[in-house]
């Protein structure tokens, strides 16, 4: 029986997620064994939770976001989306966008408040 693409990639995916938990299990200091049981049993509960869905993963973390965001910003020329694009992994629609959402940020925070209200 041969498998398919597609199970290949979920076998190679909760492998690699019990073994990276086992890894980091065994850094804070579990015995190997017990270890090994956590990330076996964090890819089970993953795959019975999100079995049968179509999950994309994106290239970009969200507890990654704010600072390569800042870092793309800081970046950017004006001209250089396809430098970027390359740089970050990401489309230049994707580059556009990042810097738009910086921008309108920055923009927000510099920006007074034209009425203070006060609670007190």
């Amino acid at each position: 029986m041969t498998k398919s693409a597609m199970s290949i990639k979920r076998h190679e995916l909760l492998t690699h997620v019990s073994l990276s938990a086992a890894n980091d299990a065994m850094d804070y200091g579990l015995p190997e064994d017990i270890a090994a049981q956590l990330g076996d049993n964090i890819a089970n509960t993953i795959s019975e939770l999100f079995g049968g869905q179509n999950i994309t993963f994106p290239r970009d973390y969200r507890f990654k976001l704010n600072q390569r965001d800042l870092q793309i910003y800081d970046a950017f020329k004006g001209n250089n989306y396809a430098e970027l694009s390359q740089k970050y992994k990401m489309t230049e629609r994707g580059i556009r966008k990042v810097i738009d959402r910086v921008h309108k940020r920055m923009i927000k925070e510099k920006q007074p408040t034209l009425f203070e209200f006060n609670d007190a």
